[in-house]
């Protein structure tokens, strides 16, 4: 069941004699521990991944994905130890890594739309399961912490920097945002940020009245900049807005309102505000007429910059989405702010709300948080510390000896030390917490443009992350449809393990069934259907390939003089059933594996696979099967008139040896799984071959194989699908009649017009996908991440898929 398992094997030909039980206990050990020998066909020489046996059943996480990119980047060289659930082979051929997430899909929309996505179910050998995670996913890549003990390896080359850049890597500044210059928009606060710091948010409980500027989605570093500040005073309502100021990025001042406040005024706060009875008396102005001011003023892109910057908003009621926060920008330890009066002397040299002044000049304060924001950008983060170090945070670097203590330890954070080894780094898509210079991240609003501004780039940086949005926002469209996708896939899922068979004979019990349906695989459940006269059953395969092996094998069969029927349910969701179980045939996680079942029953004599010449489909010989009652055997058996000696229809225990000589005739197998439940004998297996030819060899010898009491067809199953399975909670309602709205959904799909422009949406972000995976260099991993995602119903699983790039 697991085709693409990272337990290796050995390069040698295998002899098809079965080895001893200590030659084969030796050959899975170095299997699962080799980092060196090959999964697939290609050159020994060339570097693979692979996912380890154990590990293909359970979803990896976030944490787990950066422990790969950590070995894929950095290696044994750098001290990062071989991951713990995956095997890469060959590291040090790597040349780049690629990652590209693509938001708000699950792993429901991959086999939903199975089909459309013809290069990521072709071109990927490696798919395993993902765990949803609330937080940024880019974020998390480039600012993973490399394990301390193995970033050691790392300090000779750091060492090569200053004694200031040692000294100054545990400064909060530095921590948050690196060393390197970058643009604005490096430094404008992302929605997580927003949501800490208590900034208003559309959507937001508590802000369904706050009024919401016409800004854009994403901002440039050419963005302009306002300055903006507001004085309140304090009614019975607590502090409301009084005067307003906005600065252009000129430092002109745009807008210098007073405002009458709603509610009766307790305080007028003086002493800050400037604000006097005397002063308000005449004012009509409202909040309103401000909000209006404010919206005509501010450009689409505008970014506004201020000091606390969320206070003033709350007290505009006013939401907007881009902000430069300079009480974040001069980071303090342990989350302590600098006063704006502070750094406007320390590192403008300008005095501000002096004694001598009555309340602050809000037009003052937003020319020198704006100014501020200015030249934080200009200057550069290690710039900004290195000379107002003593001033604003109150030490100075001094040299090393014996006596001192040693430097604070260097960054450890993955993308750091890429850049301090000289590895280039670059991030693509939409605005995200990342610390990165601004000359490597690129910021679009389309998965179209961050396509070609990757193509477009003159060589692939060696570690590359791309955000795909676009079908996560047409998804946030549609929520409803977004929430029912992955049970509706489910129900697909199972839509295909299930075959209606009869009419059985009067009397034909569930059991019977059951035993005479299990020897194409294990059952999952039989409901039977009776009528008046007749009897017919529903019966559901755990697995894909046990529904094609009844179809193959017992439609036509004679049960006590009556020929049963064996067929596919017919629903609108099984129209295009059989091109999936074609492409699902040669999936690159199928192609060399091959399904078997063994037997133990004069039955299969009488047993045979229809077979299609010139396009007709042969009959095929059945028994005539009297029932005996009195028996748990089914009793003796004719065909074509021959009586046939009482026979059970049980299936054999199978062992990896016995399955081995068998099969080994048809080519090299490389291995050998048999699912098992606790405390029972595997009864069917999967087999992979060492190349697909020994899997076509097989099937074309399967007349000889039935007569070894073996049935077999191709493998179908994914084999990460019971990871997947397992966490998917089907949604659960209150309405009795859920279940005839289930069956009413299969068959009317109502939502046709959504499957239908999701399918197209999927088709062209595959062809973008390939178009991207050929522009990749020779020797690069590319990662693909369909994110998932955590919903009210609980966690939605997301799907990743791996590949090293082989040359042509």
């Amino acid at each position: 069941m697991e085709p693409s398992a990272a337990a290796g094997c050995n390069g040698k030909k295998r002899k098809n004699t079965a080895p001893t039980a200590h030659e084969e206990a030796k050959r899975l050990k170095i299997g699962q521990e080799s980092e060196e020998t090959p999964e697939y066909g290609h050159s020994s020489r060339s570097p693979q991944i692979s996912v380890l046996l154990d590990r293909l059943q359970q979803p990896i996480t976030p944490n787990e994905l950066t422990e790969l990119l950590h070995y894929a980047a950095l290696g044994k060289t750098g001290g990062i130890k071989q991951p713990s659930w995956c095997r890469l082979h060959h590291q040090r051929k790597i040349k780049a890594v690629n990652v590209v997430i693509v938001e708000g899909l699950t792993q429901s929309h991959f086999y939903k739309h199975y089909l459309s996505l013809r290069h990521l179910r072709t071109n990927y050998t490696t798919r395993v399961t993902f765990t949803p995670s609330p937080t940024d996913l880019v974020s998390g890549i480039f600012s993973s912490e490399v394990p301390k003990s193995d970033g050691t390896s790392f300090s000779q080359r750091q060492n090569e920097s200053s004694k200031l850049d040692k000294a100054l890597w545990c400064h909060p500044v530095i921590t948050k945002f690196g060393t390197q210059k970058r643009g604005l928009t490096a430094y404008v606060l992302t929605e997580e940020e927003m949501i800490k710091r208590h900034y208003p948010l559309k959507g937001m409980p508590g802000f369904e009245e706050f009024v919401c500027t016409d800004s854009v989605d994403s901002v440039t570093d050419s963005s302009p900049l306002y300055g903006l500040d507001c004085e309140m005073c304090l009614t019975e309502k607590g502090n409301e807005l009084a005067r307003v100021s906005l600065v252009d990025s000129d430092g002109n001042c745009v807008l210098d309102e007073l405002v009458k406040p709603q509610n009766r005024i307790l305080n007028y706060l003086t002493r800050f505000s400037g604000i006097t009875a005397a002063m308000l008396q005449p004012v009509k102005t409202t909040l309103r007429d401000v909000q209006v001011k404010l919206r005509t003023l501010l450009p689409s892109d505008a970014v506004l910059v201020g000091h606390s910057l969320n206070n003033d908003l709350m007290a505009l009621k006013l939401i907007h989405q881009h902000v430069i926060d300079t009480s974040l920008l001069y980071r303090r330890e342990f989350g302590q702010r600098f006063k704006l009066k502070v750094l406007a002397e320390t590192v403008l040299k300008r005095q501000i709300q002096t004694e001598e002044k009555r309340g602050h000049n809000p037009i003052e304060d937003a020319v020198a948080a704006l100014e501020l924001a200015e030249y934080f950008i200009k200057t550069g983060p290690r710039q900004v510390v290195e000379l107002h170090l003593e001033e604003l945070w109150g030490y100075t670097i001094v040299e090393e000896s014996t006596d001192c203590a040693p430097a604070p330890t260097p960054s450890l954070r993955f993308s750091d030390i890429l850049q301090t080894l000289g590895r280039s780094v670059a991030f693509m898509g939409k605005r995200s917490d990342i610390t990165l210079d601004p000359s490597n991240q690129l910021w679009h609003s389309s998965d179209k443009e961050v396509l070609a501004s990757f193509r477009r780039q003159t060589k692939c940086p060696f570690l590359s992350v791309l955000q795909f949005s676009s079908l996560s926002d047409h998804l946030k469209k549609c929520v409803p449809y977004q929430e029912h996708q992955h049970q509706r896939v489910c129900a697909n899922l199972r839509d295909m393990c299930v075959v209606f068979a009869g009419p059985f004979p009067a009397g034909f019990l569930e059991r019977e069934v059951r035993r005479l349906f299990c020897c194409c695989g294990p059952v999952q459940k039989i409901k039977m259907l009776q009528t008046a006269v007749r009897v017919h059953a529903e019966v559901e395969f755990e697995l894909l390939e046990g529904a094609m092996l009844a179809l193959k094998t017992l439609n036509g069969l004679n049960v006590q003089g009556q020929s049963i029927k064996v067929q596919r349910p017919v629903y609108e969701s099984m129209l295009d059933l059989d091109l999936t179980l074609d492409a699902l045939m040669v999936d690159s996680l199928n192609a060399s594996h091959l399904y078997a079942v063994k037997l133990k029953s004069s039955m299969v004599e009488g047993i045979h696979t229809p077979v299609r010449v010139n396009g007709h489909t042969s009959e095929a010989k059945c028994l005539d099967i009297t029932l005996d009652k009195t028996a748990n055997r089914l009793p003796p058996a004719k065909v074509n008139g021959q009586q046939l000696q009482p026979a059970t229809i049980t299936k054999s225990k199978l062992s990896e040896e016995m399955v081995r000589e068998t099969f080994g005739h048809f080519g090299s197998v490389e291995r050998v799984v048999l699912p098992a439940k606790h405390g029972k004998h595997a009864r069917h297996g999967y087999i992979k071959f060492e190349s697909s030819e020994g899997k076509h060899a097989a099937l074309s010898s399967s007349e000889d194989l039935r007569k070894e009491n073996y049935l077999i067809c191709p493998s179908l199953t994914p084999p990460h699908l019971p990871s997947w399975v397992a966490m998917t909670t089907p949604i659960t309602m209150e309405d009795p009649d859920m279940e005839a709205a289930e069956d009413e959904e299969r068959t009317h799909m109502h939502n046709r017009s959504q499957d239908q422009e999701m399918d197209n949406m999927m088709g062209k972000l595959d062809r973008r996908l390939r178009k991207l995976f050929r522009s990749l260099p020779e020797g690069t991993l590319s990662v693909v991440v369909l994110r998932g995602h955590t919903s009210a119903h609980g966690q939605l699983p997301g799907l990743c898929l791996m590949e090293v790039k082989q040359g042509s």
